[in-house]
């Protein structure tokens, strides 16, 4: 095992509440997770990133954090984590766990000692409390929205303002006060000891607010953490450097671990000062993410992200999904469109030098769930009004077995978001006695990427290609080739190594990718 082991990894994204449920409260936890390690193994991942399990009201489901340094009882206890940490190490199985520094939860004991210390305290200081403006301070400080809708700012009793970026629930940290960032780094060293092997570090273009909190570029359309450029003083602040260089030198000290950061920057050159030697070893990049199913954007993309990490020691760092985003099963079309393509993307993903994501149900080939109004739990829903729908669509609880809801993931049919019907063949035991099913394809890709040289060697060559089409050789020889010209296409010389779609005719069908050997 060598010290940077995550620079080829693939990294399978847990979402606790919705991954499995070890005691039947319709709430995937720790034991659940426990228990489905094996599988996990089985499927050919390195690594796991859980998201958070500690002690929260759950305002915005654990990214409300009241105490970063225990789990929550809903998950279970930390003798729970420990024997989850020591289970999947003996599986081979690294963990990572999610850190929220940006903001604490409202019923963090800070912030309620806050709340009751009042103006110009040290209590208030750890966190960004300001007097409002007009003549009597009935207005918020400045102009600064919610990420989750409606003005970034709340009213306390004594007449000041509190800033929170997301929910009021979620009061952000000030991270010029020193005792946060030591804070921080308390927090790290404690699960650290415990042997996780590193973090994910959630929002990490946040933290750092300009002197004075001034006015931002006006915003009608704030999105979900979506890079608005420099106007945005939400975001992207040059002192957040001095974050990432605090965590960077707590992580140096135990040899092996690292973090990877929630970016959104979709500038290259600001992206990659996140990767700078002394911060964070991974960034995400989300341009994968975000690109229509189209060979131009599918390239850039590519391109970009590649760009990106070019004079950085960090790898790329490809995400298709994940829990804030629809999945993209739904994106490039829903149904067998949709699955399809998430078959062509997948081999596209698993055959891109550096690092993968996955997110729980990727392999599953599960859609968005288009769920009841009385169902919906995300603040987002509830901030803005009703207008925009939020996240639950892609934070189904996983499908496991049988043929009826909650199909093995809890002993009880409801689940926290409800499971729909007709998800029989989307269980992972169906797909798994089908070597034609998504389960099978995804094992089948990162057998080959874990043993075959081909896939070795980082930077990607550009090939020459059909209309419609990308092709790109690795160094170690495999030649990706993925089709959205519409029609089918000459398979090229070489040795079928995986495909998406059957190419038994020596045609690669639209909407496909195969991996070749010459």
């Amino acid at each position: 095992m060598t010290d940077a082991w995550w620079r080829d990894a693939v990294f399978y994204q847990v979402y606790i509440r919705s991954f499995a449920d070890g005691n039947g409260d319709g709430v995937g936890d720790l034991a659940g997770l426990r228990g489905r390690l094996t599988y996990l193994r089985d499927l050919g991942v390195d690594a796991l990133w859980i998201t958070p399990f500690f002690p929260s009201p759950m305002a915005d489901h654990g990214y409300d954090v009241a105490d970063p340094r225990d789990v929550a009882p809903v998950f279970g206890d930390l003798a729970e984590f420990d024997a989850l940490l020591s289970e999947a190490h003996a599986l081979g199985l690294r963990i990572t766990i999610d850190v929220v520094p940006n903001h604490s939860s409202h019923e963090h004991e800070w912030f309620q000692a806050a709340l009751a210390a009042g103006p110009g305290s040290p209590e208030r200081a750890r966190y960004l409390f300001r007097d409002g403006s007009g003549p009597d301070g009935s207005e918020p400080p400045n102009n600064w929205p919610s990420v989750f809708g409606g003005p970034a700012w709340t009213r306390v009793p004594d007449g000041q303002w509190y800033l929170h970026i997301f929910a009021p629930e979620q009061p952000d940290l000030n991270f010029g006060n020193p005792e946060v960032l030591g804070d921080l780094e308390e927090t790290l060293r404690f699960w650290l000891d415990r042997g996780v092997d590193g973090f994910r570090i959630d929002v990490a273009h946040g933290m750092a607010k300009p002197d004075g909190l001034p006015d931002m570029v006006p915003m009608d359309d704030t999105g979900l953490l979506d890079d608005h450029g420099p106007g945005d003083h939400r975001f992207d602040q040059d002192g957040v450097h001095l974050v990432h260089r605090r965590i960077r030198a707590v992580l140096d000290r135990y040899p092996g671990t690292m973090a990877v950061g929630e970016v959104w920057v979709s500038d290259d050159e600001r992206l990659a000062r996140y990767l700078r030697p002394d911060e964070l070893q991974l960034a995400f990049n989300f341009k994968l993410l975000t690109a229509e199913w189209t060979p131009t954007a599918l390239r850039d993309a590519v391109v970009h992200s590649l760009a990106a990490v070019e004079d950085s020691p960090a790898p790329a760092c490809w995400v298709l999904s994940n829990h804030d985003r629809p999945r993209h099963v739904t994106r490039y079309g829903d149904g067998e469109l949709g699955t399809r393509r998430a078959r062509a993307a997948a081999l596209l993903q698993l055959a891109l030098p550096g690092v993968a994501y996955l997110y729980n149900g990727d392999e599953l080939g599960m859609p968005d769930v288009d769920l009841p109004d009385d169902a919906l739990q995300d603040p987002i829903w509830f901030r803005s009004g009703g207008k925009e729908r939020g996240r639950d669509a892609c934070r189904i609880p996983v499908p496991w077995s049988g043929t009826e809801p909650s199909y093995g993931f809890s002993s009880r049919p409801d689940t926290w978001l409800p499971m729909p019907e007709g998800w029989a063949a989307l269980t992972a035991q169906a797909q798994a006695a089908d070597p034609a099913s998504m389960l099978s394809l995804y094992r089948a890709a990162l057998a080959l990427r874990s043993s075959s040289p081909a896939l070795t060697g980082e930077g990607l060559q550009w090939l020459p290609s059909p209309d419609g089409c990308l092709a790109f050789r690795r160094p170690g020889g495999l030649v990706c080739l993925v089709n959205l010209s519409g029609a089918d296409v000459p398979l090229p010389e070489g040795t079928v190594l995986l495909a998406s779609a059957d190419v038994a005719g020596g045609h690669l069908p639209d909407d496909a990718t195969a991996w070749l050997v010459a």
